[in-house]
């Protein structure tokens, strides 16, 4: 990061929907779910979400950003890269985190930003954050909107919901990110795990579905 730079704006460009990560092409389930008729609503859509930041990927990878910004060598930073792995439930989870973080890492080093290797997703992000000298709760936040705002983004396109619709889904969802940006980093390793069994099943599922318009 440039000396005097706003951590906020530095935040602000690794999240913005144009850091080419590819997040757009990713639903993380969504579709699967639309397309079987479970999601239909605005309401639906943040009842789901809500669940996966509280008790699902956003709360796991929260803590996997906040274990990678504090890992101090390298065997860490590689055992962190392969529980991430672990914890995906399926292939398609998998190629998500995987494929991001790779893209993320890449770019950073060709910006010359931060020198971080090719990792899972959340652990490039919390790698590269300590790196840059950037507060550990501002980067779980912007984490965390940005992946609330990529699944809005599906759903807007494919239940469809309107843009006005999907604005106030993530402006409802707002206290969830901040209350849990600021719990995380009390938080660690033991403290991963899952009950949003229904979104890993839809993670699942899309594997089988005939005609994708997202990846995941």
């Amino acid at each position: 990061m440039t000396p005097g730079t706003d951590p906020a704006l530095v935040l602000a460009q690794w999240f913005s929907p144009g850091f080419p990560i590819g997040a757009f092409a990713y639903s993380h389930g969504l579709e699967w779910l639309i397309e079987s008729g479970d999601l239909a609503t605005a309401q639906d859509l943040q009842d789901w979400i809500e669940v996966l930041l509280r008790d699902g990927t956003g709360k796991n990878d929260a803590i996997f950003v906040a274990s990678a910004y504090d890992a101090e060598t390298e065997d860490q930073m590689q055992m962190l890269d392969d529980l991430c792995r672990a914890y995906c439930s399926g292939l398609g989870r998998r190629v998500e985190t995987v494929e991001q973080g790779g893209a993320f890492a890449r770019t950073l080093r060709d910006m010359g930003a931060a020198e971080v290797p090719d990792m899972c997703y959340p652990v490039a992000v919390g790698r590269a954050a300590r790196l840059a000298g950037l507060p550990l709760g501002l980067t779980i936040r912007f984490y965390l909107h940005a992946f609330a705002a990529n699944l809005i983004s599906a759903a807007v396109r494919r239940v469809p919901l309107g843009q006005v619709e999907g604005q106030r889904v993530l402006a409802a969802l707002a206290p969830v990110i901040e209350g849990l940006s600021r719990a995380v980093p009390d938080l660690d390793l033991p403290d991963l795990g899952t009950t949003s069994f229904a979104a890993e099943i839809a993670g699942m599922a899309h594997e089988t579905l005939y005609s994708k318009t997202f990846r995941t």
